[in-house]
């Protein structure tokens, strides 16, 4: 939704900015606020007028599962009370990917029909590497659908080597 994206990328530019000797520290705790922030019963927890900001702060903290420093509590506050709350998952997009821009990295999603053992997730990555030329941080999605093979996704490129997107050029050829 562009309306989120534009009314985090000040939050994440300021984060940023700000933590720019910790940004592998930071990046930890700004995903654990994600996560806690996506949850819809925290959502619908912050959304009753009946709840202080006070108490959803002291709530999101208790239920952390990474120690929160000085600077993450001030973040925090400082999104709960400019009513942010439901913003801060896009907040934490935004981070990482100026954080990656910085390390010269991109994350990517591998789509699998199969779960991957970690040597072929090592090798898959190293091949990856080359194609996309940057550094890669790989997570892992199960997709029974695809039938085999893999589907990758860098940003806004696309790698499909999968046998369901081989059946369906097979299908288009066919069909002209």
């Amino acid at each position: 939704m562009a309306e989120l994206a534009t009314i985090a990328r000040p939050y994440a530019e300021a984060l940023f900015k700000a933590s720019s000797s910790d940004l592998k520290g930071v990046a930890v705790w700004v995903a654990a606020l994600q996560e806690i922030a996506k949850d819809p019963q925290l959502q619908q927890f912050a959304g009753n007028p009946n709840v202080t900001n006070a108490q959803v702060f002291d709530l999101m903290v208790g239920v952390a599962n990474v120690a929160l420093p000085d600077m993450a509590k001030n973040f925090l506050r400082t999104v709960i009370d400019n009513g942010r709350l439901n913003v801060l998952p896009e907040i934490a997009e935004q981070f990482r990917v100026l954080n990656n821009a910085q390390c010269g990295s991109a994350d990517a999603v591998v789509y699998s029909a199969f779960p991957i053992d970690e040597n072929a997730l090592a090798d898959l990555a190293v091949t990856l590497e080359k194609r996309f030329a940057r550094k890669l941080n790989l997570t892992v999605e199960l997709q029974p659908e695809l039938i085999g093979g893999i589907r990758v996704v860098v940003g806004d490129e696309v790698l499909d080597t999968s046998v369901k997107a081989r059946l369906e050029q097979m299908k288009m050829a066919l069909a002209t």
